[in-house]
């Protein structure tokens, strides 16, 4: 785990001057200020078709989104879960039973071939906010 330092941590001014955008649909979709995440704790946010994702920020200032459902028990929980790595992939566990999904495909960690309890991955990133 990699300790904060100044230089990792979003400045004030970028923090209300920046949202955290995602791919949906061909388009770059804002759907949360980055003032609205703490490194290593995520956001629900909601997709312009009603899909719930989790939005997370890692301790280096990369953002991620991923569904926020929990393919073992069906709750809209994911952005709940803590972050982690294993092996430098970062992944989130499950605030209910713990299973682990990397945030950069989605596949469970805690599976035996990681491929059936999959969660869907938006690529994301950080943008100037809309005047």
């Amino acid at each position: 785990m990699t300790a904060l330092t100044a230089a990792t941590l979003p400045t004030s001014s970028e923090t209300t001057d920046t949202v955290i955008e995602v791919r949906f649909e061909d388009a770059w979709t804002p759907v949360c200020e980055l003032a609205a995440l703490l490194p290593g704790r995520g956001v629900a946010a909601l997709l312009p078709d009603g899909t719930q994702i989790a939005v997370f920020l890692d301790r280096e200032g990369r953002p991620y989104a991923i569904g926020n459902r929990d393919p073992f028990t069906g709750a809209y929980v994911l952005s709940r879960g803590l972050l982690g790595s294993t092996g430098g992939v970062p992944f989130v566990a499950s605030p209910l039973l713990k299973q682990r999904f990397e945030l950069t495909t989605g596949r469970c960690l805690d599976d035996a071939d990681g491929e059936e309890n999959r969660v869907p991955v938006f690529p994301a990133r950080t943008g100037p906010a809309a005047d």
